[in-house]
């Protein structure tokens, strides 16, 4: 199966975003599955490299890390979202790459099922 996730959520605040990459890491572990993952509006901050530890309040950078082992190249960030909230590519965790608003009309069209959080 061919899934594409869309998160939209910021990563804290509520359990969108991190129930999106529960799900799509779960699904990327079995072979016969294929996931990409498309971060736009406030879930690009996800993929910020720079998100500092507090404590006793995870951050959900392991998780997209343990998620980008399994679906190399796979994870793009909306760049017109990374431009408003100024984040650049070097901000971003290694691996997600600035995606366009074209890439995911054709993701979309690639996959069999689409899941937005």
């Amino acid at each position: 199966m061919n899934a594409l996730f869309i998160l939209n959520a910021a990563p804290y605040g509520s359990e969108l975003t991190y129930n999106g990459l529960r799900l799509a890491a779960a699904l990327a572990k079995r072979q016969h599955n294929h996931v990409r993952v498309y971060l736009m509006g406030d879930a690009v901050n996800t993929a910020n490299a720079h998100q500092k530890q507090l404590v006793n309040h995870p951050i959900l950078l392991p998780l997209l890390q343990e998620l980008m082992g399994d679906v190399s190249g796979q994870v793009a960030a909306c760049g017109s979202c990374m431009d408003v909230r100024g984040l650049q590519v070097e901000d971003m965790l290694g691996g997600i790459h600035r995606g366009t608003l074209e890439e995911l009309a054709d993701w979309s069209e690639w996959a069999d099922k689409l899941m937005v959080f």
